[in-house]
C-alpha cells in the first residue's frame, strides 16, 4: 500500500494518523464496520452519533489500544500493528488521549501532568531529567506552557483532590498536551463539565490545533462540533456515513440519516439508507 492513504476520491491524508477499512468487536458482536477516516495534524475533527455507534472504540483504535480485527490503523505513513513492538511503541508515544473520567494520580497538578511527559521519553532523556530535579532546576516548560493553556498555572502546587471535577479535566488535557503529541484524541472531554471550564478546554483545543496538533473530538454536543471542528464524521450503527467540512454537513448532507440525527432525532435503524 502507498505511504499516501486515500480517505476519500478528493482527499488525502499524509502526517497524521488513519484508519483504513476497519472494522471490529466484542465477543462476536460487531462494533465498527468498514471504517475508513484520516486525521491530519493541524485540523480538528468532531465524530459525532448516537451513543453506542463505537466513538470510543473508533478512538481507541486510532490510539492503538488494540489492532482492529480487519483493516490498518497507519500513522505517518507506517501500520501501525505490522511495525516492532518498538516501533509501535513510539508511535503510541505521539498519540494522546483524553477521556471522559481525568483518571488523575494522587499527587500535585505538577507532576500529574510532569508523569505524560515523562514516561514518553527514552531513559537518556529520563536521566537528563532526574539530574535536573536532584539539582533544584527549573519546572519542565512544557509543563508549564501546557498549566497555562488550560489555566492552572497557579494552582501547580495543590494536590488535585483540592480541585473540581472541571479542573481535573483541564489537568488531564494539560497531561495529554504537554508532551506535545502529533494527534490528540478526545473522547467526550466536557461532558460533565459547567460551562466555565468547558470553554477553557474548547479554547486548549483550539490552541492545540494551533500548534500543528492534529485533534479529534467524540462529542454529543451539535454546538460544540460546530463550533470547534474543521471536519465532521457522522457515525451510525457503527459506520461512517458522513464526513466532510463542518459547514457542508451541519447545512447540507448528503446522507439523509445524517440531516435527521444533526436536527435531534435519534436514528437507531440499521441498514437504513434514505427516505
Amino acid at each position: 500500500m502507498s505511504d499516501r492513504v486515500i480517505e476519500t476520491p478528493h482527499r488525502r491524508v499524509e502526517d497524521g494518523i488513519v484508519a483504513t477499512d476497519v472494522s471490529h468487536g466484542f465477543d462476536d458482536t460487531g462494533v465498527l464496520d468498514e471504517i475508513s477516516l484520516g486525521l491530519e495534524r493541524g485540523e480538528i475533527l468532531a465524530v459525532i452519533g448516537p451513543s453506542g455507534t463505537g466513538k470510543t472504540t473508533l478512538l481507541e483504535l486510532l490510539a492503538a489500544f488494540y489492532p482492529p480485527n480487519e483493516g490498518e490503523i497507519r500513522m505517518n505513513g507506517g501500520d501501525v500493528w505490522s511495525q516492532s513492538e518498538r516501533e509501535r511503541l513510539a508511535a503510541r508515544r505521539r498519540i494522546g488521549m483524553v477521556f471522559q473520567e481525568p483518571n488523575l494520580f494522587d499527587t500535585t497538578v505538577r507532576r500529574n501532568v510532569s508523569y505524560g511527559l515523562h514516561v514518553r521519553r527514552d531513559w537518556r532523556s529520563r536521566l537528563r531529567e532526574w539530574g535536573t530535579r536532584l539539582f533544584g532546576e527549573g519546572t519542565s516548560l512544557p509543563v508549564t506552557e501546557a498549566l497555562e493553556t488550560v489555566g492552572l498555572a497557579d494552582v501547580a502546587t495543590q494536590t488535585v483532590r483540592s480541585l473540581s471535577g472541571g479542573e481535573a479535566q483541564r489537568v488531564a488535557f494539560a497531561r495529554a498536551l504537554a508532551y506535545d503529541p502529533d494527534v490528540l484524541l478526545l473522547d467526550e472531554p466536557t461532558s460533565d463539565l459547567d460551562p466555565r471550564n468547558t470553554a477553557v478546554i474548547e479554547d486548549a483545543i483550539g490552541t492545540a490545533r494551533n500548534q500543528g496538533i492534529g485533534v479529534a473530538v467524540a462529542t454529543h454536543d451539535m454546538h460544540q462540533a460546530e463550533r470547534l471542528a474543521d471536519r465532521v464524521a457522522v457515525m451510525l450503527d457503527g459506520s461512517l456515513i458522513e464526513v466532510g467540512p463542518t459547514e457542508r454537513v451541519f447545512s447540507d448532507p448528503d446522507d439523509p440519516r445524517a440531516r435527521r440525527f444533526i436536527d435531534g432525532e435519534l436514528v437507531y435503524t440499521a441498514g437504513e439508507k434514505g427516505d
